[in-house]
């Protein structure tokens, strides 16, 4: 399921990753990955035992990239491809593959219910094209696809999609190509970064990036809900509440399904502001709430040699490691 590229969700590590990793065993690891986002790239290259072996970030101008699903995301190529080129002559990239690890609003990941499910995949992507082409804005024959079955609730079959537009995909791709390498996998950041969670329990993650925030829930080696959506303000004026308001229907939907709440609650892209989102979050789901990437690193499911990307909140980059160890 690709362009150039295999698209692939990129999750590993907790029973739903360890399924996903099963699913995708032919997919290529490269150990170079590119993180982009709306107001910066980020890249690290992993040794073969998944330890990090170098890293560098830049900063986009303002407006240079804006993520969607339809339009062009590039607004600016030159200064997008210059902090791209500067990434890759930093860390000395070339003729190599690479992960391009994309902002989430260019991915829509859906989990859908069905009470049978065909197992050949030349069935089964045409029913899934037909089932979701009025949920996404644009049409099937545009659409790069990927899925996964997974336990359902109930009896039947749930099956995890992911969708982009091929020409929006190309985007990204054609970036990576311009300075010499090769995309080997695209994905979406929090895809990747799901990898960093521990789903024994219930576990919510709501990620902030730009102006987009992605929820999700995991619980026992299933996705139950995932959600992303555009937030009213960009992070410094953001509110608990506004950040509450888009997090409460993936939450409702989970504890009126599943009949049991949220025991867990990760968090990340909200930088030194996360203390601020604390206090409001626990007394809504009566859990404790914790930073995403550096309770994985206190935790000890990553290395403490992620440190500095743990500062960073690189934490699409460090799951992408964990995924391909």
């Amino acid at each position: 399921m690709s362009s150039s590229a295999t698209f692939r969700q990129g999750i590993y590590q907790s029973e739903f990753a360890r399924k996903v990793a099963r699913w995708l065993e032919a997919m290529p690891h490269p150990p170079l990955a590119i993180e982009i986002s709306q107001d910066r790239v980020a890249a690290a290259r992993w040794t073969r035992t998944g330890g990090l072996d170098s890293y560098a970030i830049e900063a986009l101008p303002n407006g240079a990239l804006m993520p969607s699903a339809v339009e062009s995301n590039i607004v600016d190529a030159g200064a997008v491809r210059s902090a791209i080129g500067g990434l890759v002559s930093r860390l000395h990239a070339k003729d190599e593959d690479v992960a391009l690890l994309v902002p989430d609003p260019v991915i829509r990941v859906f989990v859908q219910h069905f009470e049978q499910f065909p197992r050949s995949p030349q069935e089964a992507e045409p029913m899934l094209r037909w089932k979701l082409k009025k949920s996404v804005p644009f049409e099937a024959d545009e659409t790069v696809i990927s899925y996964m079955r997974q336990a359902p609730r109930e009896d039947g079959v749930d099956v995890v999609t992911a969708l982009a537009r091929l020409r929006i995909v190309r985007e990204y791709e054609a970036l990576a190509e311009g300075v010499g390498l090769n995309p080997g996998v695209v994905t979406s950041s929090s895809l990747a970064a799901i990898t960093l969670l521990d789903d024994r329990q219930p576990t919510l993650l709501a990620r902030v990036s730009g102006l987009a925030l992605t929820t999700a829930i995991v619980r026992e080696g299933v996705l139950c809900g995932y959600r992303c959506t555009e937030l009213p303000a960009q992070n410094v004026e953001l509110t608990p509440q506004m950040l509450l308001e888009e997090i409460f229907p993936v939450a409702a939907y989970y504890q009126d399904t599943w009949r049991e709440g949220i025991q867990s609650v990760r968090v990340a892209g909200l930088g030194h502001r996360l203390p601020d989102f604390v206090g409001p979050l626990e007394e809504e789901f009566k859990c404790e709430v914790r930073s995403l990437l550096h309770t994985a690193v206190s935790e000890g499911r990553v290395s403490e040699d992620v440190q500095a990307l743990a500062d960073r909140e690189a934490d699409g980059l460090v799951g992408w490691m964990l995924h391909r160890s």
